[in-house]
């Protein structure tokens, strides 16, 4: 993003003279020479660090130049980050220890390495803090009368059933070992309830302990995270979560019947037994890129505002002890999706009116593994001194596979990018439904999150439910997602394709052209939470109760 000075220049050389002015069109044929370039088995699953995601990144570099962009990386095309995978040390104890009885890591006990201390050795006391929530504006406060500064903090997982808005519950969720760190824990221990267990088998959890686990390494050097203090988190089951209430208020049994009562919440209480929590762990170094292009913007003011497309290039590689097919080619999640972004990319070149604010795209890694790409550039964007994010557009997993008449804006909502997106939308035909399965709180599960904790307004489209938009996403949502079936033999519909991605161009164009840059709406809780400085925009009257 520091190469402004001719960059005008550049774009009109690269923007043939017989389009300037001529309103873009987007073919399916390009959609799909994108998509099944991306997701050939010659890509190997692009898994991030490897030659195939290099390779996919390598396509998208090139896209971008031959489209006329400008590099938007710290190395060119490139925004490189280091990446540390680290998982427990084969024949080294991995262990919780609760008043002299020894359980082992895979059994009751779920861990995973550590990256930023390999070896770890905690002893101390014990407090159960209920759900540990630290949200007293919300109607949680957990950790009232208890004092963890120094000790394992014992959580039940989740949240209580009392109406939150799925968003939001996900997002408190997310936040609990930091919130035990910011009361001085220096470790968490973690009890399924009844619920969770139901929805996720222990069996499963323990084939979690065998993974490993990734974080990016911060420019200091050190792998990054969100709550250092709490140095060691675990899940426990069974007699091990048994033992750590033994002789104390109350049992086990006692709290997961309270937990089990809807809108309850157990209060906490200190625990009788020491415990012991000791790892070992291993980390190895890989490196992964972003590739990121711009288009600068035409405006002497606006300029500096910046409007960001992403999408993720990675997907799951190669899973070698899988039977059968063992190659995750990620066809729909995410080549469809990068194969939209370019799409987009192409229609700002082609009409020749470069937009006011510069728009930036940004295929990232490692969503995969954590959003990890998206939140290194959110934390470590590229941008000259004085320029800012201020929204962002995030294509993840488009299902490509019917005429889809209607869409769903995840998160529009909260922000004025829901009427910005309904403006643009309309001029296209299509219609923006709710979220269908509020449950899943997708907000906060795909690359547009890692800004939103950043305090940007986001945005992310999904092909809509209507007529049989529901058959075929669940469809795809059942048989294929995240399966080596996500591959080119799906029945896509390459127009869908083109459409997709000329809904997407209107609603980057009409962010970057726009008089006002987008704002939160008052009273949302990720605007408040994230945002507070920042100015607000009223509350459409309909969603004044949304994020309270």
């Amino acid at each position: 993003m520091r190469l402004m000075i001719a960059a005008g220049l550049l774009l009109a050389a690269a923007t043939p003279l017989s389009a300037r002015d001529a309103e873009p069109d987007f073919s399916p044929d390009r959609v799909r020479a994108d998509v099944e370039f991306l997701a050939d088995d010659l890509l190997e699953g692009r898994d991030a660090g490897t030659r195939g995601y290099d390779l996919a990144a390598l396509y998208v570099a090139s896209r971008f130049e031959g489209l006329g962009l400008i590099p938007g990386g710290t190395r060119g095309w490139y925004q490189p980050i280091g990446f540390a995978r680290a998982r427990l040390r084969d024949g080294a104890p991995a262990t919780l220890t609760v008043g002299g009885k020894v359980f082992a890591n895979g059994g009751d006990v779920a861990m995973l390495g550590n990256a930023r201390e390999l070896d770890q050795m905690i002893e101390a006391g014990a407090v159960f803090v209920g759900y540990g929530l630290d949200a007293p504006g919300h109607g949680y406060d957990d950790y009232s009368g208890l004092d963890v500064r120094g000790k394992v903090a014992v959580m039940l997982s989740g949240l209580p059933e009392r109406g939150t808005p799925s968003e939001i519950a996900a997002h408190l969720s997310g936040q609990k070992i930091k919130m035990a760190e910011r009361r001085g824990a220096i470790a968490t221990i973690t009890i399924p309830t009844r619920a969770a267990l139901a929805k996720t088998p222990w069996s499963r959890v323990q084939g979690y302990a065998k993974m490993s686990r990734y974080v990016w390494i911060g420019p200091d050097g050190k792998p990054w995270s969100s709550a250092p203090g709490a140095r060691i988190g675990a899940q426990v089951n069974g007699a091990a979560a048994e033992a750590l209430f033994a002789g104390s208020r109350a049992s086990l049994k006692t709290v997961l019947d309270a937990a089990s009562k809807k809108g309850a919440m157990p209060r906490g209480f200190a625990l009788k037994p020491a415990v012991r929590l000791e790892r070992h762990s291993v980390a190895e170094r890989m490196d992964s890129s972003n590739v990121i292009g711009l288009i600068p913007g035409s405006d002497p003011v606006l300029k500096h505002e910046v409007v960001l497309l992403t999408a993720h290039l990675d997907h799951d590689g190669i899973d070698s002890k899988r039977e059968g097919d063992k190659l995750y080619n990620g066809a729909m999640d995410n080549a469809a999706g990068i194969a939209t972004m370019l799409e987009v990319a192409r229609a700002f070149t082609e009409v020749g009116k470069r937009p006011k604010r510069t728009v930036v795209f940004a295929a990232v890694t490692a969503e995969e593994d954590g959003l990890l790409g998206s939140q290194y550039l959110a934390k470590h964007a590229p941008m000259p001194k004085g320029d800012r994010l201020v929204g962002v557009v995030n294509l993840d997993m488009p299902v490509l596979t019917y005429d889809f008449t209607d869409v769903i804006a995840f998160g529009g909502e909260h922000s004025t990018l829901g009427p910005i997106a309904d403006r643009a939308l309309a001029s296209a035909g299509v219609k923006v439904s709710p979220d269908p399965m509020p449950e899943e709180g997708v907000f906060t599960r795909s690359d547009h999150y890692s800004f939103v904790v950043e305090g940007v307004p986001s945005i992310m489209l999904a092909t809509g439910f209507a007529g049989e938009g529901r058959d075929k996403f669940m469809s795809f949502l059942k048989n294929r997602y995240h399966k080596p079936s996500d591959d080119l033999s799906q029945d896509f519909d390459w127009k869908a394709g083109a459409k997709f991605a000329r809904i997407n161009y209107l609603i980057a164009r009409e962010i970057a052209d726009a008089a006002e840059a987008p704002r939160w709406y008052a009273g949302n809780f990720f605007g408040e939470t994230f945002a507070k400085g920042a100015p607000k925009a009223p509350a459409p009257a309909a969603s004044k109760p949304k994020g309270k």
